[in-house]
């Protein structure tokens, strides 16, 4: 069975791969773009490039009517309560970034930050500075045998002194789904703040925010089957109200004299200058060719391809996954092989794949490993994609052994 695609004709970049005899298998770092992405960027620069929010001729009009289109699909894909509460980022890093630097002026010396043990060095270096900068204490959740943050050591260690907690939906590295629930719901209990970065899970599925009960949420565009430089800060309206400017320049600010300033709500309060104008309509486009797929189907051709995958590379001697991935991708290690050297030789038969920590330094030193290589699928990826690259590994074993 080859378990075809029936969206990989929609990615124009197949076409480059298949006759550069390229396998595409690193959806997780940055996912292609369908060609309705490519037509709406090229819409809004043929049909005359404009600022936004600042210009009272036709395309400035134009120009903010797209921008704001765009806004508003995000809220309606995150069931965000309005569009007010989407703020546009260049991706995730920044979203998480914007939150450290906004709420720091919420914590006391001796207060606490909750991560995991599993974090992406963007969810993590932002509160590891945070609590440097403010004496804070930055509290690492472990995590079970399985790869989920442990809820009954989370529950010991989010106390009366924690102020927020910031934790992933879904690993990049272990393709597991946090327990999200239960986390947040010990966040509430204390009165925490709390913050999702959704980059790997925004793109398996439809999230709802609001029945999530999170405060922020972060994802990039890049990853969604969207352009690069674009990503969303979702906020609780109560919660982005809680937030300090942290970027300043034009459009952000509603009065301004040469000693003092008055700056705007969110959103337009914390995108200051020019926005990422064509990135944004690129994500709206999207999504909107995300919302007019059969979401069943997406989820059944992943999941058949994700199960062809894992039982593949249990057939390899002396490799070993890590954890027990629930979607989407595969990390692994391989006996007496350096995931580096592996990495190259599948290269070289024109297999893309992800090697190295994965900017989960912390994790991987935690699992003793110098780093691992991660096959990562997208809606496009096939069985034959994966019948090359057990190919490519097995011929790559051959000559590292």
């Amino acid at each position: 069975m080859s378990l075809p695609s029936p969206w990989r004709a929609d990615f124009p970049a197949f076409a480059a791969f298949t006759a550069s005899r390229q396998t595409y298998l690193d959806t997780a770092a940055t996912a292609q773009k369908p060609q309705v992405v490519l037509d709406a960027l090229l819409d809004h620069y043929t049909g005359g490039a404009a600022n936004v929010h600042r210009a009272q001729h036709a395309p400035g009009e134009r120009a903010t009517l797209a921008f704001e289109g765009a806004r508003e699909k995000v809220a309606q894909w995150l069931n965000a309560d309005s569009p007010y509460e989407i703020v546009f980022t260049r991706g995730s890093t920044e979203g998480l970034n914007l939150l450290a630097y906004g709420l720091e002026h919420l914590f006391e010396t001796g207060d606490e930050i909750a991560i995991s043990a599993l974090e992406h060095h963007a969810n993590l270096l932002p509160w590891q500075q945070l609590a440097l900068r403010r004496g804070l204490k930055l509290v690492v959740l472990p995590l079970d045998a399985a790869g989920d943050i442990d809820l009954e050591q989370a529950a010991l260690l989010i106390g009366p002194r924690t102020r927020l907690l910031a934790v992933s939906q879904l690993s990049n590295v272990l393709g597991r789904w946090q327990p999200l629930e239960g986390l947040l719901a010990l966040a509430r209990a204390q009165g925490a703040l709390s913050v999702v970065d959704g980059a790997q899970g925004v793109v398996h599925g439809r999230h709802d925010v609001t029945a999530l009960g999170c405060d922020f949420y972060v994802f990039s565009g890049h990853k969604l089957y969207a352009p690069d430089g674009i990503g969303v800060l979702y906020g609780r309206a109560r919660s982005l109200a809680k937030l300090q400017h942290w970027q300043f320049g034009g459009e952000m600010v509603q009065h301004a004299d040469y000693h003092n300033a008055r700056f705007r709500p969110a959103p337009l309060g914390f995108e200051a200058g020019t926005p990422a104008i064509a990135a944004a309509i690129g994500l709206g486009a999207a999504l909107d060719y995300l919302g007019g797929q059969d979401e069943y189907a997406l989820a059944a051709h992943e999941a058949a391809l994700h199960q062809r995958l894992l039982s593949g590379l249990r057939r390899f001697d002396g490799l070993r996954l890590l954890g027990e991935p629930h979607t989407a991708l595969a990390s692994f290690v391989v006996e007496g092989v350096h995931n580096a050297d592996l990495s190259h030789l599948l290269g070289e038969q024109g297999i893309a794949v992800r090697a190295g920590q994965h900017c989960a330094m912390p994790l991987l030193h935690s699992l003793g490993l110098p780093g691992a290589v991660r096959v990562s699928l997208g809606l496009y990826s096939e069985g034959d994609d994966l019948e090359r690259f057990f190919a490519a590994l097995h011929h790559a074993l051959e000559l590292l052994r």
